[in-house]
């Protein structure tokens, strides 16, 4: 009887297994499309010839990219704008979520109630537009940084770990002197590792593939971020007044360039998963398991 169910689980191992390595290719092969068209020479991609291994190897798209200013900029911009939107949103997150956590906070449910409102009903883009530009805020680097500085589904997130830590330490540390800033910086942040490192990943990712703020108040496009840039590149390829507009060198694009400028635009961001990892499993299993 214990083989029978020994054998059955092996085989209920192997179809997940199975289905695993399904969702792996599923999410890798075009990856390796995208890298094989940007290595491939123009002609092959012409004919057709390219599935996921280059053919004519060249890495004329890379040379170009790299060469380019524009592309370069464009990239070290993005990684500065993605450093401080994350810096000031998880900010923004841990000091909305850790006052609502004190349960003698006057007024906690009128600001959980007044924060939950916003999430589910906003003035729409015409009415953003037009306070934006009140405040001055158009055209400016502030921009991109400002209006969505704070989610409040992943304040939620933070709220809900901070309710997980014991009162007890909070107790504690209040009974020898300790003040709530302290109480935040030497136990609440310490314990909160994973849970900041996976917020942290989804405020860097939405920031990195982000482009319609830009593309709707920054007309400076010093300021425009790497995908926004790659936008206007496909764009370029239907639009002659978007390509004279974004001045690139090279007349008719092909899809070599683009390519390469899709892996340009997309493999920084993915770096940054292996150093969050072990941090992200944790915070993404949140909840699943009460200790």
């Amino acid at each position: 009887m214990a083989s029978i169910r020994s054998r059955g689980a092996r085989i209920v191992d192997l179809i997940i297994a199975a289905l695993a390595f399904v969702a792996v290719l599923i999410c890798l092969l075009p990856m390796l499309h995208v890298l094989a068209r940007s290595l491939s020479s123009s002609e092959a991609l012409i004919r057709g010839q390219v599935t996921f291994w280059p053919v004519g190897f060249n890495i004329q798209a890379y040379k170009f990219v790299l060469s380019d200013s524009k592309y370069t900029w464009s990239l070290v911009w993005t990684i500065i704008l993605t450093v401080i939107y994350t810096l000031a949103a998880m900010t923004m997150t841990v000091l909305a979520a850790y006052p609502l956590t004190y349960e003698k906070l006057k007024g906690r449910r009128l600001i959980n109630l007044m924060i939950l409102f916003t999430m589910y009903f906003n003035a729409g883009m015409i009415p953003m537009y037009l306070l934006l530009k009140d405040l001055g805020l158009l055209n400016k680097p502030a921009v991109l940084v400002i209006p969505n500085v704070l989610s409040v589904f992943n304040m939620i997130i933070m709220r809900s770990f901070f309710y997980t830590i014991p009162t007890s330490l909070r107790e504690s540390a209040e009974i020898d002197g300790a003040s709530p800033v302290m109480i935040l910086t030497r136990i609440y942040l310490p314990l909160s590792k994973p849970v900041l490192a996976t917020l942290s990943l989804f405020y860097a990712v939405g920031r990195w593939n982000g482009y319609s703020d830009a593309l709707m108040f920054m007309n400076d496009r010093r300021y425009h971020p790497i995908q926004l840039l790659l936008y206007n590149i496909l764009k370029s390829i239907t639009s002659i007044d978007v390509a004279t507009l974004e001045g690139f060198r090279m007349p008719g694009l092909n899809e070599t360039i683009q390519a390469a400028t899709v892996m340009f635009a997309t493999v920084p961001i993915l770096l940054v998963y292996p150093w969050l990892q072990k941090y992200f499993i944790h915070g993404a299993t949140l909840g699943a398991i009460k200790e």
